[in-house]
């Protein structure tokens, strides 16, 4: 072989060798940027602790132990709701691996793979009354042009839906006072509750819990259908220490029936029995109060001061019944008490529902005031005093 081509041949094999080593440029392609490659997510290895892997953030849960009474009870109502999810953000945003954390955005912004959602506010308020007539009896054939309804003093701007409600599911708490002043006829009224319990939940549709309050509320038996597991639920309490019935309206509205994620429309009520009288809550009657009308809850109140005066603490009872468009019940004989329950069992499958769009509404969280006229005179309705406006 000639020297020179050997000396050309030696020149060119470098060359040859660097080119085939580099990595093939592939041209840009229009559907490049808008479907980019799937990145294949490599499964971590059991017990390696992979941190290139995000971790699955558990799912907040809404349901209550039912042996535990809360730890406290926040009477801050600002805070309900918009910090809890606040600080589940943060909790989740500190939870992710520095990988995930700096992820590019255009991942998130892929149209194919996100779902657009659409929010909207609705100026609408609900409204469940009652309609008795001179005696006290139910009257339940009357129609919406019975009735005229008022909100913040002014005619509603429009009525969007009127229906009469017999068989609407309901969602109970039973509130009982296990605290020593109501030790002397406690067993009797854990008999009646049971009794009301049985005769008002319905498998599958209707939702009850069990509270007992003294000191501190106590759930003894959480959210079921199961009359025969509710009746065990008020077996477990025993009467004893002081009486923080404000702190167990409150709880029962906040952490109960505001948390009640069923499908469709549903009536909530607290059942409370209790003499009235407090001694232990750290929220105020007011706050109480507050919580029932925004978790739209209606409270009946059965007490259980039988002295055949009204005293201190059934007026509070009133109070508690009245704003919430319930009633309270003043048992002259403990037997009665009984009839208390069978009475508020009546009453809860002969209601009206209304729904209706406000004059002038305005969203800045404050108190507007419901009225419902019935325009037959002798006709009483009862429903709640109002209700707080949502914010902006």
């Amino acid at each position: 072989m000639k020297p020179s081509f050997i000396a050309v041949l030696l020149a060119v094999l470098p060359w040859g060798l660097t080119a085939q080593n580099q990595p093939q440029q592939l041209p840009t392609a229009p559907s490049a940027t808008k479907f980019p490659p799937q990145q294949t997510a490599t499964p971590p290895a059991t017990g390696t602790g992979d941190t290139n892997t995000t971790p699955q953030s558990p799912a907040p849960s809404n349901t209550n132990s039912g042996s535990q009474p809360p730890k406290s009870v926040q009477p801050n109502l600002t805070s309900t709701g918009t910090a809890s999810k606040d600080e589940s953000a943060k909790s989740n945003t500190s939870a992710l691996t520095p990988a995930a954390a700096t992820a590019p955005a255009d991942r998130a912004d892929n149209s194919d793979d996100m779902l657009t959602t659409i929010r909207k506010r609705v100026d609408e308020v609900n409204v469940v009354f009652t309609v008795t007539d001179k005696r006290g009896h139910f009257v339940k054939d009357l129609t919406q042009s019975d009735f005229r309804v008022y909100d913040d003093n002014k005619p509603a701007e429009s009525i969007r839906s009127f229906r009469r409600e017999t068989n609407l599911p309901l969602r109970v708490g039973l509130l009982i006072d296990a605290s020593n002043s109501v030790r002397d006829r406690f067993k009797f009224e854990q008999e009646s509750a049971i009794e009301f319990l049985n005769q008002i939940i319905r498998r599958t549709s209707d939702r009850a819990f069990v509270i007992g309050f003294d000191t501190t509320p106590e759930v003894t038996q959480d959210f079921t259908d199961d009359t025969e597991a509710l009746s065990h639920g008020v077996r477990m309490l025993r009467p004893g220490g002081g009486t923080a019935m404000y702190d167990a309206i409150y709880y029962a509205c906040r952490d109960k029936l505001m948390q009640d994620k069923s499908v469709g429309a549903t009536r909530r009520a607290i059942i409370l029995l209790s003499d009235g009288e407090d001694n232990q809550s750290r929220v105020s009657r007011e706050e109480a109060v507050e919580m029932a009308q925004r978790a739209e809850v209606i409270i009946y109140a059965i007490s259980t001061n039988t002295s055949g005066l009204k005293l201190r603490g059934d007026k509070i009872m009133e109070h508690f019944a009245e704003e919430t468009g319930g009633k309270a019940f003043f048992p002259f004989k403990i037997e009665d008490v009984s009839n208390a329950f069978s009475e508020i069992s009546d009453e809860l499958r002969s209601q009206y529902d209304v729904s209706y769009k406000p004059t002038d509404f305005t969203p800045d969280g404050k108190y507007r005031k419901i009225e419902i006229l019935a325009d037959n005179k002798k006709y009483k309705v009862r429903a709640r005093k109002g209700y707080y406006a949502p914010k902006q």
